[in-house]
């Protein structure tokens, strides 16, 4: 059907692909991606082709008339990111928003998400959590960041880099009222790990084992 499909890929193993994201990748018109390098590497492992365009933080503002002039003339595309959900801390919602706005078909259709897998994996409370994307990269910026959310009585999420999660750590303990914390990183992935505990547990931890690779 004509219409704008969000298409969730694996966050590592490649066996996490669904079926019915095969189906829809291999039925595209288009496939708009953050990188085609990426994007291309997973189609031809799956043994797929279809044309890919670039949509990203500097495209998606001018190719939105574009995408939705395609789709009314009867194609399907579809939207990825380079790993998980389309999205999630990815561009995209303003695409989906002038899709709604048009009037034209939007559906997802769901798979791999680094978000609900880490808090799975976390043994912290999962019935009520908050994403709250990427942190800043200044210790200020971070605290501030933190503040606003300490009085959400839910499990906080984050993603972060491997090497600036230790400060991260002491910023969130030095801001939140914390009890206990988590760091997930490489999901599904070999060196997949989970480390939890304290935040001065976890500070001691990670300073004698550093970490390496995506962490949540």
């Amino acid at each position: 059907r004509p219409g704008l499909y969000l298409v969730a890929t694996p966050i590592g193993h490649l066996g996490d692909i669904t079926a019915r994201a095969l189906e829809t990748l291999s039925a595209a018109d288009l496939v708009l991606c953050e990188d085609t390098r990426v994007t291309g590497q997973l189609l031809r492992h799956f043994g797929l082709s279809c044309p890919l365009a670039v949509y990203n933080d500097h495209s998606e503002h001018a190719s939105h008339a574009h995408v939705i002039a395609q789709i009314k003339e009867g194609r399907a595309i579809a939207l990825v990111s380079d790993a998980g959900m389309p999205l999630i801390s990815d561009p995209g919602y303003q695409l989906v928003q002038a899709c709604h706005l048009a009037e034209v078909y939007v559906t997802s259709i769901p798979g791999p998400s680094a978000v609900l897998m880490a808090l799975q994996l976390s043994g912290l409370p999962s019935d009520a959590f908050l994403f709250g994307g990427f942190l800043p990269t200044k210790t200020g910026d971070r605290q501030r960041r933190f503040k606003s959310f300490d009085s959400v009585p839910a499990t906080l999420i984050f993603f972060e880099r491997a090497d600036r999660v230790v400060d991260s750590l002491l910023d969130a303990a030095a801001s939140l009222r914390l009890h206990r914390a988590a760091v997930v990183r490489e999901m599904t992935k070999l060196y997949e790990e989970v480390r939890i505990g304290s935040v001065d547990d976890l500070v001691s931890n990670l300073r004698e084992h550093p970490i390496k690779g995506e962490v949540v």
